[in-house]
């Protein structure tokens, strides 16, 4: 059996979790490759209870489903033993559900201190971090000095912390701090001590053994393509592979075994943090989106950018993920908009095109619309394709040929049963 994998197209916060909760009663495993507790998975539970994961897979919530945590995900012992914890609140056992691989690594309460210290250092330049550490953690992995998991199990881990956290404060001199003492050191300790009840694995080895048996594997990824550390809106990205590619590097499988690609859009953008965002509306629609959506981040609470949906983004990181099907997300954000636009083309200095700029980041860009009649009506009733208003169809055909891909589902709100499948 192949690895499917789905995965955000925009900036983050495109409702993955809605989506891969709905997909995960088909799989065996559901599996994170990349990212850490920067993420925040919304999922609206049976009983109506609203839960946000960071680090665990979204398939924690079923029984029979193995949840991995791969080699790419960096991961906070305090926030995970948080997590754990209200998983038990709401009557959700991790036992025989979760796993973690030995190659993940280890985000430090320094590690946390740096990323204050950096941001704090780039004045008016900050790129938006969520000041978790992940930044931090991931230049250590890069830089040969990580802690990661399976470290936990070695006699010199307390050696190999006090190591790293050495340098971590010889680093902070440069910052102008001096630290003496690391605040949550002993909450962090007693958080590894915690994780050690969680089964250690080597992750590649047990992800082909589950290919091999013919288990239906889904990738869950975090974040969005557009922040990816290589091909994202650089150097306002994050610090792992958010596409595609990630999920070989993030698991340990190989290319030729990933199969479905499953991408998640919003029916619009939306952004959190600095960085260029073509379509960002400063008037009162990109106001009335905002607080339509409820664009408010499920990890940092930010309010967010918000604006038209962008096509030439979208066709960049369909190109990138080899997107085989399309979800779109929160279309009922546009249930009262007379009129709805999305960005076909930019014009960048008198020259119009669909692809995206090296300097994005610096480029003056004039984002060309197409319009769209609204279809002004509430779509709670409305359960399968054919029901749906012939605006809303005209909207998503122009979607689909525009961007060569199947729309496969439409999310017509949080709750599970506003999943139309197309």
């Amino acid at each position: 059996m192949n690895v499917d994998v789905l995965l955000g197209l925009q900036w983050g916060d495109e409702g993955k979790g809605k989506v891969v909760d709905y997909l995960a009663e088909q799989y065996d495993v559901v599996a994170r490759f990349q990212g850490g507790p920067n993420a925040g998975h919304t999922l609206i539970l049976n009983n109506g209870v609203k839960f946000v994961l960071h680090t665990i897979p979204s398939g924690i919530f079923l029984e029979n489903c193995l949840n991995l945590v791969g080699n790419g995900v960096v991961i906070d012992p305090i926030t995970f033993r948080m997590e754990i914890n209200k998983l038990a609140a709401a009557g959700v056992s991790v036992s025989n559900r979760l796993v973690i691989s030995r190659k993940a690594h280890l985000i430090l309460p320094t590690h946390k201190m740096l990323d204050a210290a950096s941001e704090a250092a780039k004045g008016a330049d900050k790129i938006g971090s969520t000041l978790k550490g992940i930044g931090p953690a991931y230049m250590d992995k890069t830089g040969r000095n990580g802690l990661r998991v399976g470290d936990i199990e070695s006699p010199a881990f307390l050696e190999k912390y006090t190591k790293l956290k050495e340098k971590h404060f010889q680093l902070l001199k440069n910052y102008g701090d001096v630290p003496t003492e690391v605040p949550m050191e002993q909450e962090w300790m007693e958080a590894i001590d915690f994780l050690k009840q969680i089964p250690f694995v080597d992750a590649e080895y047990l992800i082909n053994d589950q290919i091999l048996a013919n288990k239906r594997i889904l990738a869950e990824g975090a974040q969005g393509s557009m922040l990816d550390v290589d091909h994202g809106t650089y150097p306002f990205v994050t610090s792992s592979n958010t596409i595609t590619a990630g999920v070989c590097t993030g698991l340990g499988v190989a290319p030729q075994k990933i199969k479905e690609v499953i991408g998640i859009s919003k029916a619009y953008c939306t952004r959190v943090g600095a960085g260029p965002f073509p379509t960002e509306l400063f008037d009162a629609t990109g106001d009335e989106l905002r607080k339509i959506g409820n664009e408010f981040g499920a990890t940092t609470g930010r309010p967010r950018r918000c604006g038209w949906i962008d096509l030439p983004a979208l066709k960049y990181t369909i190109m990138l993920n080899g997107v085989t099907q399309i979800a779109i997300t929160k279309i009922d954000v546009l249930n009262t908009f007379a009129e709805i636009k999305a960005c076909v083309a930019y014009n960048i200095n008198g020259v119009v095109t669909d692809r995206l700029p090296y300097d994005i980041v610096d480029a003056v860009i004039e984002p060309i619309y197409k319009s769209f009649k609204g279809w002004e009506c509430d779509l709670d009733n409305y359960k399968t394709k054919a029901d749906l208003p012939i605006e809303l169809l005209n909207y998503l055909e122009f979607l689909a040929q525009e961007l060569g891909t199947k729309i496969s589902m439409l999310s017509a709100g949080p709750e599970r049963d506003k999943l139309i499948i197309m």
